[in-house]
């Protein structure tokens, strides 16, 4: 037991280093197959100046920390994973360019279901995750492995109440307003579709450039709100 704590300080440790805000450990028993069956959330939060600049539509700095927060998120998982293999252990880092997405935007492991059996969050209103302590202005990655790392209670259930700000803010009217549970199929929570079609029209009219990007369900977000908040105290 306290070899298991000490690597997964260790891992901690190594991931923080590298630049993310919240780690957290989720048993995927049930979910992927053995023996990858420990899962690593990372995330890293939007910069505020970034979330300030969307809060009337997205930009064109929205875009260039998405791509780069991206980058780094890789870079955060794949030292995670040499830390892990360095020790013994199978690691497989959920990179950009490893993991696949088809044409309905899923892929085999989502991160969000990695970050919500980690305990970092829970899936809002909006379809994305939402973290206490930034809200959804996050971006996030995972890495799988079969270390005996101590796993968290997974969130299950939403934690959002009776808000509904991102389901008004949605400029696409995307989002049907459900709460989310585990389990829960996406299309009982947003029209990806809409949701898609939107996003591109935004992006073309605010920077000239045809990509599927937006923000405003989650800046809107009393979590990020709060985040914001912080910031500036």
């Amino acid at each position: 037991m306290e070899e298991e704590k000490r690597l997964a300080q260790g891992l901690e440790q190594t991931l923080r280093e590298a630049g993310a805000a919240l780690v957290g450990f989720g048993d995927l028993g049930g979910i992927c197959p053995p023996p990858l069956t420990t899962g690593v959330s990372v995330v890293v939060p939007l910069p505020p100046d970034v979330l300030e600049g969307i809060a009337e539509g997205p930009t064109l700095a929205y875009l260039e920390a998405y791509h780069a927060l991206n980058a780094k998120l890789n870079a955060i998982v794949t030292a995670g994973a040499a830390f892990l293999e360095a020790r013994g252990w199978r690691a497989r880092a959920q990179t950009t360019d490893a993991v696949t997405q088809d044409a309905t935007w899923r892929t085999p492991l989502p991160h969000k279901t990695v970050a919500t059996r980690a305990a970092l969050g829970w899936i809002g209103r909006n379809c994305l995750l939402v973290t206490p302590e930034y809200g959804g202005a996050v971006r996030l990655s995972s890495l799988v492995t079969d270390a005996p790392l101590p796993t968290a209670e997974p969130i299950t259930t939403s934690r959002c109440g009776g808000c509904r700000r991102c389901v008004e803010a949605c400029p696409a009217g995307a989002l049907t307003g459900a709460l989310w549970e585990a389990g829960m199929d996406r299309e009982e929570l947003f029209c990806r579709e809409t949701c898609w079609e939107k996003q591109r029209e935004l992006m073309r009219e605010r920077t000239g450039i045809d990509t599927d990007l937006c923000g405003q369900c989650f800046v809107v977000c009393p979590y990020t709100a709060r985040y914001l908040q912080r910031t500036k105290e």
